[in-house]
């Protein structure tokens, strides 16, 4: 006789969450470090969705703060560090995963991650010793926050095309105006008439500054 598969009953806060790494250390004069990766995985029948909840959310940017895991799936989480400065060196932040079934609001499990944010990642083996000993005794409760600050990477505002892209661009526009060369009934001056060649390059210039405003 085939026994029926039971799935276990979810109790809140007691379902492991697999996350890796653990731990997230962000070098200040190595800026390959300051944006991060963290990768949830879900082992589960079951699909999940998780938030992602800090301690500091101004000093972090979150991209896909909230977000949902399909069954023995994983989904990377992009952290960057946004305000790395002398005054953050050696200070413990704390990311808390938060996880819950898709049709329900409590969190069946959470894992906390360490961030900290270290000068340099030459430092002297003792000192780094020292260093990741402290982090690992730092126990004491925290308070988290929602990533509601934290959208994803947010461009600078763009000021427009400078004054010399558009007087350039009105230049090339002048120039394909004019007469082309060997043109007889145009009241324009002969001097001002251009070849083909140069209306081509004109042509072309005006394209590339075309370009340049469309990114701005």
């Amino acid at each position: 006789m085939q026994q029926q598969r039971r799935q276990p009953e979810l109790v809140e806060g007691n379902l492991p969450v697999f996350v890796f790494p653990t731990e997230l250390i962000f070098y200040a004069d190595d800026q390959s470090t300051h944006k991060q990766v963290l990768t949830l995985y879900n082992p589960y029948e079951f699909a999940l969705k998780f938030k992602v909840l800090c301690t500091t959310p101004n000093k972090y940017a979150v991209v896909d703060a909230t977000g949902a895991v399909k069954p023995q799936c994983c989904v990377d989480i992009v952290i960057r560090h946004r305000d790395v400065r002398a005054t953050h060196y050696g200070a413990i932040d704390k990311f808390r995963l938060q996880v819950s079934e898709q049709s329900q609001r409590k969190a069946l499990g959470r894992k906390e991650i360490i961030a900290t944010l270290l000068p340099s990642a030459k430092e002297p083996p003792q000192q780094k010793e020292e260093e990741e000993k402290r982090i690992k005794e730092h126990l004491s409760e925290s308070v988290f926050f929602e990533q509601t600050l934290c959208q994803p990477e947010n461009r600078p505002a763009s000021s427009g095309p400078s004054l010399l892209t558009v007087f350039l661009g009105i230049v090339c526009i002048a120039a394909l105006m004019l007469p082309t060369l060997g043109e007889m009934e145009s009241l324009v001056p002969l001097y001002l008439h251009l070849s083909v060649n140069q209306k081509l390059v004109a042509a072309y210039v005006l394209g590339l500054i075309t370009m340049v405003i469309l990114k701005t």
